[in-house]
């Protein structure tokens, strides 16, 4: 459990530099003017970071007593890494 942790907010760690350029990318939703699908795309990126920091301190306070919750929240994160990672790897790939 604590080696699955560990390895889970490695990767987490590792997607901050590929964010970085993606979170960038996002502003370009404004082009066009300002709407709410552009505000809520740069927002939805740009919670990133903060979303791994809450999420890995609350697994790991909680992996003593509960770890089926733990993992599930260590989990959350993931969602950003496949939600964004997977159709821009499958665009710059094919």
């Amino acid at each position: 459990m604590k080696t699955f942790m560990i390895i889970s907010q490695i990767i987490y760690l590792l997607f901050i530099l590929p964010w970085l350029f993606i979170w960038g990318i996002s502003f370009m939703g404004f082009d066009s003017g300002v709407s709410g699908g552009a505000i809520a795309l740069v927002t939805i990126i740009g919670v990133y970071p903060l979303v791994v920091i809450v999420c890995s301190i609350i697994a790991w306070v909680l992996h003593k007593r509960k770890t089926r919750t733990a993992i599930l929240i260590n989990l959350i994160p993931m969602l950003w890494v496949i939600g964004i990672g997977g159709p821009v790897l499958y665009i710059n790939l094919f």
